[in-house]
């Protein structure tokens, strides 16, 4: 809305976030003034020289600046999606899922078939919470699901209630399938080992890795990508900085959505979501404190020095986190059920506290760990935003370079892009 009233009229006065209280419930707003008038702007209180629709001052640069002039790329397309949306209590605990893996079924390939771990903003910003989901797929029909006996008994039992009681004629009739199954996310992610996710609404930007088997909520943001260079691409702090402004908001918590946050972002030359399409990786072996990390495959020479450096930045990163949310002495690793039929078991390993230790592992999250933000975790970042700056060729490039540059660069970027595909 505030792209349409810019381009037509001006705001002369806004305050870009502001508490709200109505009849009980605190949420945060935006005041926008606006209108064909002589006013002399003025956000937050303060004069400026004009406000962008993304209620951010303009600067003498302010065309060189104004992050909602940003293009949608090409080259980025098909690359992130939004998770399923399952309307109804597929979701069932670890416990009960497993009990259900572990017994005969009539479907074909038993029960692992129509059973999934599930993931949703919780699992990333807080810790797993060992939920598991019937998940029916896309087409199966009503006959097909009821030779899984038990997960089908559930959903009728449990979904069916409440499907026959909503508006929509198709949620009424397929009760038994997820109301939005989300199939281009489960094609793009079908032949994946892993891929990278985020919340969409947190507080902080937070990438993880999760199981290519992981079932995921409309509440999360998937990129089918699980190489490690894309991932620290995404976790950088330009990337951070461009959701953040291109993002939208829930109360004093960033939403980052794919259409303007993901889409938009110039990534750097021969590492674009395009030139990873193909999907497949290399491996870089580790050595000594260096983890292992993966890179797109087939890079040419050039490309491929600047993506080596982010996978590995990226990996370390990612161990260290990992480090700290499961310390060895508080966890231990249980491997998952081996479903019936089977004779290993797909899933990963899962992480639970050793007695005594139940307490204080709760507290080790993503979110308090950035809340921290302890010494290592700094430094670890800013090793990858070097190894990020040197993949688009910033040599100036260091942690003291003010947000506005590194966006004004980005935006030239995008510009650029956009007038290539033109």
């Amino acid at each position: 809305m505030l792209d349409a009233i810019v381009k037509t009229t001006r705001i002369f006065e806004a305050w870009s976030d502001e508490p709200w209280v109505n009849e009980g419930a605190a949420v945060r707003v935006s005041l926008v003034g606006f209108g064909n008038t002589l006013q002399l702007a003025r956000l937050d209180g303060k004069s400026a020289a004009a406000i962008h629709a993304d209620l951010t001052p303009a600067s003498d640069e302010s065309a060189a600046n104004d992050l909602t002039s940003a293009h949608t790329l090409a080259q980025n397309e098909r690359a992130s999606f939004i998770g399923g949306m399952k309307k109804g209590q597929f979701d069932i605990e670890g416990d009960l899922a497993r009990a259900w893996l572990g017994s005969p079924s009539l479907g074909a390939s038993g029960n692992a078939a129509v059973l999934r771990p599930w993931m949703n903003g919780l699992d990333v910003t807080r810790r797993a919470q060992d939920m598991w989901i019937v998940d029916f797929g896309v087409d199966r029909t009503v006959e097909e699901a009821s030779l899984y006996e038990a997960p089908f008994e559930h959903v009728r039992v449990q979904v069916k209630p409440a499907r026959d009681q909503v508006q929509n004629p198709l949620e009424r009739a397929k009760w038994w399938l997820h109301a939005r199954p989300a199939p281009e996310l489960r094609a793009a992610v079908r032949t994946l080992p892993r891929f990278a996710l985020t919340a969409r609404v947190a507080k902080h930007r937070l990438f993880t890795w999760v199981s290519g088997l992981v079932v995921v909520d409309g509440q999360l943001v998937v990129v089918a990508r699980a190489d490690d260079t894309t991932f620290g691409l995404l976790h950088s702090r330009f990337h951070e900085l461009w959701s953040l402004r291109l993002g939208t908001s829930l109360e004093d918590r960033p939403r980052y959505t794919p259409t303007t946050c993901f889409e938009t972002f110039p990534f750097p030359a021969g590492l674009t979501p395009a030139d990873t399409a193909h999907q497949r990786t290399e491996r870089l072996e580790g050595t000594g404190t260096t983890p292992a990390a993966l890179i797109p495959a087939d890079l040419t020479p050039e490309v491929r020095r600047r993506a080596e450096p982010v996978a590995r930045a990226a990996a370390r990163l990612v161990t260290l986190r990992d480090a700290w949310l499961n310390p060895p002495e508080w966890t231990e690793r249980v491997p998952e059920v081996v479903p019936l039929g089977m004779t290993t078991s797909p899933y990963p390993d899962r992480i639970v506290a050793r007695p005594g230790f139940e307490e204080p592992l709760a507290k080790r999250t993503l979110t308090n760990l950035y809340n921290q933000r302890p010494a290592w975790l700094v430094q670890a970042h800013e090793a990858l935003d070097a190894a990020v700056a040197a993949a688009y060729g910033w040599t100036d490039y260091t942690p003291a370079m003010p947000d506005e540059e590194i966006l004004r660069r980005l935006l030239a970027l995008n510009r650029e892009r956009a007038r290539a595909q033109a």
